[in-house]
């Protein structure tokens, strides 16, 4: 019994803004939490239906967007309802959504680790590109990203879900994230600090050296593309997905890849906004503007579903 939490239940302490203001918030995020839905399974579904997004590139940007739903979902909701004025959760629910928000985030970096590498043997080596990046291997890696993040993330809660927590359980953030929870513990998580330390880092900056490198070898290519259109064009496939990755890892090694936990909180929960709330909006937007063939299947479906509603309107007339 010595390893059981005395707490059954934590109060998140949210934001501590007026009930006006608050409620603003709600109305701000419930709606960009409904675009973000909506625009990820645009994206899904155009590379679903046009016959010209059917290549590795944009079966990588569709489990992105897949991913991308669930990442957000895993807080979003819980951040609404504390905006709305319920703000506590179970010690079981703390560590379930703890789970999928670090499994799925750490299945995040994976994928744009696996994206960079395409963009890589694209560039770098069209020749065997058909041949390396077919479809059997498109979904081993995608599969690989998924199993390798959700178990280790597994072991880490399984770590965290041995501490013992005292009263007041009151976590200073709007979701159960690591550095609030272990401030929490009753006993020294000396151990836990760094292994939680060395995780984030194993997790983070693996995959950003994977796509540091990838895009080192992409970046010389480029350069040695002797016309300038030949060279636009190869750095307009992969301006999207680096401008996607500096958001994401900035946000993320500002949080997590420190050591300590001692750091405010306050600056955490606006960060932790931007990154659960706002980054998996700006995800797709972004490959919507920069993407040209996106852009030109988006115009397609938008063209067809005007046809059949002007061959109906007609017929009805």
């Amino acid at each position: 019994m010595e390893n059981q939490s005395s707490v059954t239940h934590f109060l998140l302490v949210g934001f501590t803004f007026s009930v006006e203001l608050q409620f603003f918030l709600f109305v701000v995020f419930f709606a960009i939490y409904l675009l973000t839905v909506t625009a990820n399974v645009a994206i899904i579904g155009l590379v679903r239906l046009d016959n010209r997004l059917h290549t590795p590139m944009y079966y990588l940007l569709s489990q992105l967007s897949f991913l991308e739903i669930w990442y957000t979902s895993s807080i979003a909701p819980n951040l609404l309802t504390n905006l709305a004025g319920w703000k506590y959760i179970s010690f079981s629910g703390c560590l379930s959504q703890m789970y999928f928000y670090f499994s799925l985030g750490s299945t995040e970096f994976f994928l744009l680790g696996v994206m960079a590498i395409d963009r890589y043997l694209a560039i770098c080596n069209p020749l065997r590109y058909q041949a390396i990046m077919n479809g059997q291997v498109c979904v081993q890696a995608t599969a690989a990203c998924w199993s390798v993040a959700f178990l280790s993330v597994f072991f880490l809660i399984l770590l965290i879900s041995r501490l013992t927590f005292c009263q007041p359980a009151i976590i200073n953030h709007f979701f159960c994230d690591l550095p609030p929870l272990l401030k929490l513990s009753c006993q020294d998580t000396f151990v836990e600090e760094i292994i939680v330390f060395f995780f984030a880092c194993s997790i983070i900056l693996t995959s950003l050296l994977f796509t540091i490198v990838s895009y080192v070898y992409i970046l010389s290519t480029i350069f040695k593309i002797p016309s300038t259109k030949g060279r636009q064009k190869a750095f307009s496939t992969c301006v999207s997905h680096f401008t996607v990755v500096t958001i994401l890892y900035g946000t993320v090694i500002f949080i997590y890849v420190r050591p300590s936990v001692s750091y405010p909180m306050d600056v955490n929960k606006f960060m932790g906004v931007f990154n659960t709330v706002v980054t998996p909006l700006l995800n797709p937007l972004i490959y919507c503007l920069r993407n040209k063939e996106v852009k030109e299947a988006l115009r397609k479906v938008m063209n067809t579903k005007r046809s059949q509603i002007d061959g109906i309107t007609y017929i009805t007339k």
